[in-house]
Parts: C-alpha cells; sequence; structure tokens
C-alpha cells in the first residue's frame, strides 16, 4: 500500500505574500488568449490528412472527458460545499487533486482542435472559441477563489463576498464547458 504524506494546514489566515501575485495571473490570461489566437491562425494553415484527423478526434473526445470530468468533479464538491453538505476543505483538496486534468484537459482541446478544421466564418465556432477563452480566464480566477478560500479552511466562517464570487465562478465554469461541448457536437453534425 502507497504511503502518503501528511499535509500541514494553517488553521487561521495564510498572509497574502502566499497569493498567486495579480501581475502573474494576468500574464498567463493574456499568454492563453494568445495561444488560442495562435491555434486559430495556425489551423487555417495545417491541412491535416484522413488519419491525422481521426487520431485528433479520438484525441479530443479524450481531453474533453479528462478536462470536464475533473471540473464535473470539482464543481460537484463546490456545490455541495455550497448548500452546506461538504467542508470546505473538501473542495480545496479535490480542486488542487484536479488542477492538472483540468489545464491538460483544456490545452489537450485547443491542441487538437487544431486539425479538427474548424469554420472560423461560423458565428457558433466563434461563441464556441469565445467560452474557450472565458472557461480559461475563469480557471485563474478561480486559482486565486482557491487561495482566499484556503484562507478560512480551518473555519466554517467564510465571507459572504467570497462565497457568492465562487459560486459564481463554477456557474461560469459550467456554462462555458458545456456551452462549448454542446457546441463541439452541433458542429460536428453539419
Amino acid at each position: 500500500m502507497p504511503r502518503t504524506l501528511p499535509r500541514l494546514h494553517a488553521s487561521g489566515p495564510t498572509p497574502d505574500r502566499e497569493l498567486t501575485p495579480g501581475w502573474l495571473l494576468a500574464a498567463v490570461g493574456v499568454l492563453a488568449a494568445g495561444f488560442l489566437a495562435a491555434s486559430c491562425w495556425t489551423t487555417g494553415h495545417v491541412h491535416a490528412d484522413v488519419t491525422l484527423q481521426t487520431a485528433a478526434r479520438f484525441l479530443h473526445v479524450a481531453s474533453l472527458v479528462v478536462g470536464l470530468g475533473s471540473v464535473l468533479a470539482v464543481d460537484w464538491f463546490a456545490a455541495l460545499w455550497l448548500t452546506g453538505r461538504r467542508p470546505l476543505a473538501g473542495v480545496l483538496d479535490t480542486a488542487c487533486a484536479l488542477q492538472t486534468p483540468i489545464w491538460a484537459g483544456l490545452g489537450g482541446l485547443t491542441v487538437t482542435g487544431l486539425f479538427l478544421r474548424p469554420d472560423l466564418g461560423s458565428p457558433l465556432t466563434l461563441v464556441k472559441l469565445g467560452l474557450v477563452l472565458a472557461v480559461t480566464l475563469n480557471g485563474l480566477y478561480a486559482h486565486r477563489l482557491g487561495q482566499l478560500l484556503e484562507r478560512f479552511r480551518g473555519s466554517g466562517e467564510v465571507p459572504r463576498r467570497l462565497f457568492v464570487r465562487s459560486a459564481a465562478a463554477a456557474a461560469v465554469s459550467q456554462a462555458g464547458w458545456w456551452g462549448a461541448t454542446l457546441i463541439g457536437f452541433l458542429n460536428s453534425q453539419s
């Protein structure tokens, strides 16, 4: 049986210096938007054969399963916390554990999408790209919220404003992921 090391948590508020700097989150957001824009430009210059498209389609679906599945797990625990059915620590631990698969799924969707010949002239595709950008930026925002919530891990009291911001981030997450998934499905049918 594998051994796990105990995690140490501060019971009181942690100092602000432990927060990821706002400028760094903003820079990552700009880089992510640039990566998405570069992906859109690249898709017009990549001409995948049938075999590569088939492999990309499979990996696209696999990335969706990994990314959206992880988001669903985190948001489920968040919903349970928001309704008072689970402690905050459960949400924070789940979000921390699933951060890598969420970002890997989102990155995988973006990269494999290059080979699926998206119609960038379609309004639906443009909405999907907007949702992908919104999910990405919301993920950075959720990262900051997680750091702020970490301060209240040991107490049962979370400020109402932070509670509401967390609920809003979960709603944006779900709307973005499901909206992009629905549009991807509709686009695949045409």
